[in-house]
């Protein structure tokens, strides 16, 4: 009784999706001859269809990726809608859908509806003036008619134990046609691998970095203390009023050294996210960049540490690269929460020309942002301006 109630909601919410779907076919096709109306009206189809994913998800327990999100201007945007496989996908899913989601939608609703009214048939055909019509349209005015529910009946539970069936069968087509063929599936692993050894490398990479940090920096600033403190035991045996000066010394070593920690800290995540949010972070960073930086960011709320602090290096990373190398006159960085991802962008007016490969800091902005499916792109022709888009995942 479980799989079939299972079933019949599968169903009858597929009927839901159905007509919506014979309404998406209308605007779609209204959509493709007047192509402007394109980029706006299909995020709103693709989330009939991601209902359909969704719905695939609660019965079957397949759970199959959305197509990728639209971004960029409004031609490129186009572009993507009628070149991307995921966009012809689920136009094709809508078609399918329409006609066969519609039939054993109707299926589902109809033959529980049908069933619950026989038994009631034979027992108040006679008190009705001139009988009346049952759900198949038979004009029952005769016992002999009153009592063709019963096989009637029979005939409808059957269907009902079937449901199941029909539903599987449902979901199946589903899967097929929605899920990428195995070439993309084999891509998409081949990239999780190298975004796993990217972020296993960068990882290393941060280890040796902090790990020279504290052994160049901050140990030997307090093999420095520890030597002014020796000196100050000595000064203080042998001149007293000496000893002063050592130990003023040795309290400035020990000052260093704790800055030089406090800063190995920050480096790995800073407090100041978890005092201001990503917004406010980065607006401190801009009040402290050389060059005059305006900050554009709509309210974030909080999101996942691990997307903050990649954002929130990835700016610093950037700014430092404006303020040492650009030239620029004034920078901007944005920030902006559209839906499932952050999208940060950093721009300044300043001569172009940025390089990769001459240590610029943009391969650990890379990395760090490979490692949350992340994207980075840097546009920086010669003579400017330049500008770093970076777009992350978030799931909140």
């Amino acid at each position: 009784m479980k799989r079939i109630w299972a079933a019949l909601v599968y169903l009858a919410s597929g009927l839901l999706t159905a007509i919506a779907s014979w309404l998406a076919i209308g605007v779609l096709l209204l959509s493709v001859v007047v192509l402007p109306l394109l980029p706006v009206t299909a995020p709103y189809i693709r989330r009939i269809v991601d209902f359909d994913r969704q719905r695939l998800a609660r019965y079957a327990g397949v759970v199959l990726a959305s197509s990728e999100p639209l971004d960029g201007p409004w031609l490129h945007r186009a572009q993507r809608v009628l070149a991307d496989p995921g966009s012809r996908r689920d136009g094709l899913w809508l078609i399918v859908h329409a006609l066969l989601g519609t039939l054993s939608g109707a299926i589902a609703i109809g033959v529980p509806g049908a069933l619950l009214q026989q038994p009631f048939v034979p027992l108040i055909w006679w008190a009705v003036p001139g009988g009346f019509e049952n759900s198949f349209g038979v004009h029952v005015d005769s016992w002999a008619k009153a009592f063709l529910s019963v096989p009637i009946a029979i005939v409808l539970t059957l269907i009902l134990t079937q449901l199941p069936r029909l539903a599987d069968a449902d979901a199946r087509l589903a899967r097929k046609l929605l899920a990428p063929p195995r070439a993309s599936l084999e891509k998409r692993l081949a990239e999780v691998v190298a975004t796993r050894a990217a972020a296993l490398q960068a990882h290393g990479a941060e280890l040796r970095r902090i790990e020279r940090n504290l052994h160049d920096g901050t140990q030997n600033k307090l093999v420095g203390v520890v030597m002014m403190l020796g000196i100050a035991e000595r000064t203080l045996q042998q001149n007293p009023a000496g000893a002063l000066q050592a130990l003023l010394r040795a309290q400035d070593a020990a000052g260093d050294a704790l800055e030089e920690l406090r800063n190995v800290v920050r480096s790995i995540h800073p407090p100041v996210l978890d005092d201001l949010g990503l917004d406010g972070a980065i607006q401190a960073l801009a009040a402290r960049c050389p060059v005059p930086c305006v900050l554009q960011a709509e309210h974030l709320g909080r999101l996942p540490a691990a997307v903050e602090a990649a954002a929130y290096f990835a700016v610093a990373e950037a700014l430092t690269n404006v303020a040492k190398h650009s030239g620029a006159r004034n920078a901007w960085v944005s920030l902006g929460v559209d839906g499932r991802q952050l999208t940060v962008l950093v721009h300044d007016d300043g001569k172009g020309g940025a390089d990769e490969k001459q240590g610029t800091g943009l391969d650990g902005i890379r990395g760090r942002v490979a490692a949350l499916d992340g994207t980075v792109d840097v546009s920086s022709p010669s003579g400017g301006p330049t500008v770093l888009t970076v777009v992350l995942p978030v799931e909140k």
